[in-house]
């Protein structure tokens, strides 16, 4: 039986998130949900994006995707049903696939607009429970994604900025996410460090105006408490300080100028 995840910006502490498993499980009784997360800031549609981006390949073929970062809820921004490769993703269309859409295959993309498919009341302030549950209730039964409505050809993106090159060489990005941690996450790749034309270990990594050092290959390749310049987890390059918090020392947040050369 297929996968269904949540994610959201709902918080645990109030009835949302267990209103929308509810509804799910009303039409998919034996399903398997997983909550990806739902400490989503608040109406922070680049934060979920890079969380779906980051879990995406590690789910199962047929596994569907509830996404609800939605600050145009009850507005008449879509709502997008997307199949990449053999995972189909349910969001509204603000931005929230932008990096699965960089990355992956789209297949087929339609716009939700099945109202047969909906609870029989619909709040214009709730449409995860109201609209994506159900929906991703019955396309787990097996319902063929034409039936959620027609076809688009147009997906909303997030203008995400990509690194760009210096002229005396080098690549001048931004923060793009700080997680638990306090790890500051950069829109600097891996392969957009192997396009730099200086060796790897001699380039130096900077946070606004502060000089962190040379890449490293792990957090404790410095003493707890210092900073380090890593690739992490997601490909991108990251700063850290061993057993702290990056975020914090730096006072770096989403937009900082992270600066390699």
């Amino acid at each position: 039986m297929s996968v269904i995840t949540l994610l959201s910006d709902f918080g645990t502490a109030d009835h949302y998130v267990a209103c929308m498993k509810g509804v799910i499980l009303q039409r998919a009784p034996t399903a398997q949900i997983v909550d990806i997360t739902h400490t989503i800031q608040p109406q922070d549609v680049v934060h979920g994006a890079f969380v779906l981006r980051q879990v995406f390949e590690y789910f199962p073929p047929g596994t569907i995707h509830i996404a609800v970062v939605d600050p145009g809820v009850g507005t008449k921004r879509r709502i997008m049903a997307a199949r990449y490769g053999n995972q189909t993703i349910l969001a509204p269309d603000n931005g929230l696939m932008t990096f699965i859409h960089r990355d992956f295959v789209l297949d087929e993309l339609r716009t939700i607009e099945n109202s047969r498919l909906y609870q029989n009341e619909v709040s214009n302030t709730f449409h995860g429970r109201d609209i994506f549950a159900p929906v991703a209730g019955h396309l787990w039964q097996g319902m063929l994604m034409e039936k959620v409505g027609p076809i688009a050809r147009q997906l909303e993106l997030l203008n995400i900025d990509r690194p760009k090159s210096l002229e005396r060489g080098g690549l001048e990005g931004q923060v793009l996410y700080v997680d638990h941690f306090g790890n500051v996450i950069s829109n600097i790749s891996a392969a957009d460090l192997r396009g730099v034309r200086a060796p790897l270990e001699r380039l130096n990594v900077h946070v606004g105006p502060l000089r962190i050092g040379n890449l490293h290959t792990t957090y404790s390749d410095v003493k707890p408490g210092e900073i380090v310049a890593v690739i992490g987890s997601t490909g991108m390059l990251e700063i850290a300080v061993n057993q702290g918090n990056a975020a914090s020392h730096l006072r770096a947040a989403p937009g900082t100028i992270v600066v390699v050369r």
